[in-house]
């Protein structure tokens, strides 16, 4: 999710509504109104930017909580599958193990049948 691999698309919306909240502020200073025509259009502007950052902050935290799920749900995934093969490895271990112990048994009964 990174617009160009520096920053995040959250980190480019929150400067995008900053740059934007910004020259609101400064074209409603420099527009002929009077002072509390000026304020009251300030204020607007600031109440816009505070839900459009809390919109974009709501958007960011729920992509950001889906990405942890998934995480968590490819690791648990992966995790299930390792256990898998070392249970298997640890059974296969096992099996060629009494196999080596059958052979070794097996050469040592003949050789002391061949030395009697």
């Amino acid at each position: 999710m990174s617009c160009d691999g520096r920053f995040s698309a959250g980190t480019v919306a929150m400067a995008f509504l900053l740059g934007g909240a910004v020259g609101a502020g400064v074209a409603a200073l420099l527009t002929p109104r009077s002072g509390p025509e000026t304020r009251e259009r300030i204020r607007e502007q600031a109440y816009t930017v505070k839900g459009e950052a809390l919109r974009v902050a709501d958007d960011v935290r729920d992509k950001a909580e889906n990405l942890l799920d998934k995480s968590r749900e490819y690791v648990e995934e992966k995790k299930a599958v390792l256990e898998s093969a070392l249970e298997a490895g640890k059974k296969a271990m096992e099996r060629e193990k009494e196999r080596l112990l059958a052979k070794v048994k097996k050469e040592a009964e003949e050789e002391a049948d061949a030395e009697s």
